[in-house]
């Protein structure tokens, strides 16, 4: 396994790579989740590359960009176990030098959910993903369906671009008791690790009703709510959306494919979550 830090050396990795590409991009901080991604890059293609890069752009001026979870060597030891071609870990100033002043705006499904919440943020993950695919140049780029949101953009990105990447959404994967993984559980201490299985019961409900008949996103939205409110540490809900599975416009009634998706916060910590209703 090649480590790599700098864009040049990353660009004559990439020329020198015969047969297809998967990618993976990462924050680092790896989960089994990150690894399935690799492993099904790995599945089908010759060549996988996977970058860990915690992106300054994507994080607003209250959020924990100094205190977003490192640990570089136990990532590198994991991608290595799992046969993991080229690792491509850049700086901050590798990927935003000097005067660096260009930018990836997605519009529209970036204005409501996430976007709505962390303005700026789709912005710096759109321009992230713009710049690595540009560097790794991949045949495929692989991401979780548990950044609903963010894949929707990336797709948005890629089409609207002409990009010559395939976008592979990966099933959100959980622990066994149904938390999705993800690098901020960290953070939750015992009892709020437990309090947060609050997302996956209130997304169970959504699948429930609806594989019942019911066709009210209103409806559903209020019982998922309600479940919600009922767990004494769930501090705050941001969101609880059933929108149009492409355009992400909030729905009345469940007619097409949708995102059932919500952010909570359970105590500091926020959590994101979603399924998809009729894909």
């Amino acid at each position: 396994m090649r480590v790599l830090h700098s864009i040049a050396e990353m660009k004559e990795a990439r020329r020198k790579l015969r047969g297809s590409v998967g990618f993976v991009p990462t924050m680092g901080y790896l989960h089994e989740g990150h690894l399935e991604l690799a492993c099904r890059a790995r599945v089908e293609n010759r060549n996988v590359v996977v970058s860990i890069f915690v992106n300054p752009t994507q994080f607003g001026p209250k959020e924990d960009y100094a205190k977003y979870p490192r640990d570089p060597e136990r990532d590198l030891a994991m991608l290595k176990s799992e046969k993991v071609g080229i690792v491509f870990m850049p700086s901050a100033e590798e990927m935003y030098p000097p005067r660096y002043s260009t930018w990836v705006d997605v519009e529209k499904v970036t204005e409501r959910l996430e976007g709505a919440i962390r303005p700026g943020h789709f912005r710096g993950v759109a321009t992230v993903v713009a710049k690595l695919f540009n560097i790794v140049e991949p045949t495929r780029a692989y991401f979780g369906q548990k950044d609903a949101q963010q894949l929707v953009v990336i797709k948005k990105m890629v089409a609207d671009l002409n990009m010559n990447v395939q976008v592979i959404a990966v099933p959100t994967v959980r622990e066994p008791d149904g938390l999705a993984m993800s690098s901020r559980n960290v953070y939750l201490d015992p009892e709020e690790r437990k309090s947060a299985l609050v997302l996956y019961k209130a997304l169970t409900l959504a699948q429930n009703l609806w594989g019942k008949g019911q066709r009210n996103a209103d409806i559903i939205r209020k019982e998922m709510t309600s479940l919600i409110q009922s767990e004494p540490r769930a501090a705050k809900i941001d969101y609880v959306s059933i929108a149009d599975a492409e355009t992400l416009e909030e729905l009345k009634n469940i007619e097409r494919p949708a995102v059932v998706s919500l952010a909570v916060k359970i105590g500091k910590p926020r959590l994101i979550d979603n399924i998809i209703l009729g894909a």
